[in-house]
């Protein structure tokens, strides 16, 4: 007896998304909320980010930075913030528009800056490992740690998907 083909088989035979029983409406649907299920995951993450870099200025330690460190610590900061601004951006627009048929809009415009706040939240945590690294161990140790990081961010959030659906 034949074995049944696997999700990822049966996509890469037809090529395109399984056929599923739902109008144009409910698939905007489906898209947003998944979406969203996304940003439940993600915004956690910059928002413990966020709170540990608002009260690192205030330990007895950062005083005694280097100006290098300060100038990248700003930098964090800044990215972690515009990280959270993009990914809260959906939500907000969502509301402004609410109910005005424009929910094909909404989820283009939402893909769209979702990845762009995942590519800074992903700068953002590449930043603090700098950051961190460069504090701890100093530049030696902090570079190579930096780029592996990169390079795994890059590569499981954006090589790999682009990959898979290629």
């Amino acid at each position: 007896m034949a074995q049944p083909l696997s999700i990822e088989e049966e996509l890469a035979r037809d090529g395109s998304e399984m056929e599923r029983d739902e109008t144009p409406a409910e698939r905007l649907d489906r898209n947003f909320n998944e979406m969203l299920g996304g940003l439940r995951v993600a915004l956690p993450g910059v928002q413990v980010l966020f709170a540990f870099l608002l009260t690192v200025p205030f330990s007895q330690g950062f005083a005694s930075i280097s100006q290098f460190q300060r100038v990248l610590y700003l930098g964090v900061l800044l990215a972690t913030a515009l990280a959270s601004f993009l990914l809260i951006t959906p939500t907000a627009y969502h509301r402004m528009v609410f109910r005005q048929g424009r929910k094909a809009e909404i989820v283009g415009f939402a893909n769209r800056i979702i990845l762009a706040g995942l590519g800074v939240l992903g700068l953002a945590m590449t930043g603090a490992i700098l950051l961190i690294t460069h504090y701890l161990f100093g530049p030696g140790t902090a570079i190579p740690v930096t780029v592996v990081t990169a390079a795994v961010i890059a590569s499981l959030w954006y090589v790999l998907p682009w990959a898979r659906g290629h």
